[in-house]
């Protein structure tokens, strides 16, 4: 058996580089940025007033000053302001040749066309042109866009963008006993949950999964499911074996010719993972326990897919916390507990679930962070310091 950082170097040394694709910029939230959006144009593209007010000179004072017109948004004043007058103006217009302030209308009397200044200390309230951003400065690739790149990259003038081609996913369920959710389970059947959570699991990180029909436990319908995933970028397969947990699959994988990079890992719950490459395609056997499939999936299948796409740092984000109860020594595998976590005054407090039993997807359900304790971690009281992967915000 290897360790989990091993394995998951040697799961990423399974990612080709990011192939790139064009979309529209409607169609580019969540996807990964391969290549610079450069902009093309200035934001503001005018020295624009930053509220309802008057645009005027600040030689001038307090003033009298006349007023000889109006800028709104999309309908500026052409003119050129000259000394000893103003022009109304909105939040959004351009301000006016010679203006250099824009006075809040709270801080001004009017009296016709005439206006008085209560004041003349307050800021000029103009946004500079380029205050924002300026012709060809750029949104760096390597980064997941969000809401706010996106309206970031539209007030660019962009109207699509290069990303990473979402990674083709196939991921197969095996067993006799199992049957879709929905219908009526024989003696001895269970409904197959393992693929759609591990399908969502792949869709949360940007991937585009297919989920296949069951194979049953031979070795002609593993090869028939293995041929419907070809060109596939990831194979995906969760059990599948009543022999024993990947027997099948594995058998079946080395005659197809997979080149494996490691059968077993040293951890818990999780252990008979399997990782390689067949043909084209990088493959992951997970184990058909729900929660192991489940945690091997965040482990190694989600940073896989990041790193697919051209996430710079696609592992797992650790994170600190106290643990909120004691914990006897840990054995001879890294361990990842289930967990919620609260906060208090000092910070994160994290408390596993006394029960660890992999079977259970309720507590997978309810948990909110995998506490990681590490192989041969000694003893911990409540308070101790540990680290964890959150599994929701």
């Amino acid at each position: 058996m290897i360790g989990v950082d091993e394995a998951l170097a040697l799961v990423l040394d399974l990612a080709p580089a990011p192939q790139a694709e064009v979309v529209p910029l409607d169609a580019a939230a969540g996807r990964w940025l391969v290549q610079d959006a450069r902009s093309r144009m200035t934001q503001p593209p005018f020295d624009a007033a930053a509220m309802d007010g008057y645009a005027v000179r600040a030689g001038d004072g307090a003033g009298p000053l006349t007023l000889v017109g109006q800028s709104a948004a999309g309908a500026g004043w052409p003119g050129v302001l000259a000394p000893g007058q103003a022009v109304r103006i909105f939040t959004g217009a351009s301000v006016p040749q010679g203006a250099d302030r824009v006075v809040m209308q709270e801080h001004v009397r009017r009296d016709g066309d005439r206006i008085i200044l209560e004041t003349t200390v307050e800021k000029p309230h103009i946004r500079p042109r380029g205050n924002d951003f300026s012709e060809n400065d750029r949104v760096a690739a390597g980064r997941r866009l969000d809401a706010a790149d996106i309206g970031l990259l539209a007030a660019m003038n962009l109207p699509a963008v290069t990303v990473a081609r979402a990674p083709r996913v196939a991921v197969l369920a095996g067993g006799d006993e199992l049957v879709r959710p929905g219908d009526t389970p024989a003696a001895g059947q269970i409904i197959s949950s393992n693929d759609l959570a591990v399908a969502a699991l792949a869709r949360a990180v940007g991937g585009a999964t297919t989920i296949l029909p069951l194979a049953r436990d031979t070795e002609d319908s593993l090869r028939t499911a293995f041929a419907a995933a070809a060109g596939h970028d990831v194979i995906v397969t969760i059990g599948g074996a009543s022999v024993g947990d990947h027997d099948l699959v594995s058998r079946v994988a080395a005659a197809m010719g997979i080149e494996r990079a490691f059968h077993r890992i040293a951890m818990r719950p999780g252990k008979p993972l399997m990782a390689g490459r067949l043909g084209s395609s990088a493959m992951l056997g997970l184990p058909g326990n729900p929660v192991s499939a489940m945690v091997c999936a965040i482990l190694f299948l989600q940073p896989l897919l990041r790193a697919m796409q051209g996430d710079p740092n696609p592992a797992p984000r650790l994170r600190h916390a106290r643990l909120g109860c004691p914990l006897p020594p840990e054995g001879d595998r890294q361990h990842y507990l289930r967990a919620t976590r609260t906060e208090d005054e000092r910070g994160t407090v994290i408390t596993p679930f006394a029960d660890q039993d992999s079977a259970r997807l309720r507590l997978m359900a309810e948990a909110d962070s995998l506490l990681v304790r590490p192989a041969g971690d000694p003893a911990r009281e409540a308070g101790a310091p540990v680290r964890f992967i959150p599994l929701r915000h």
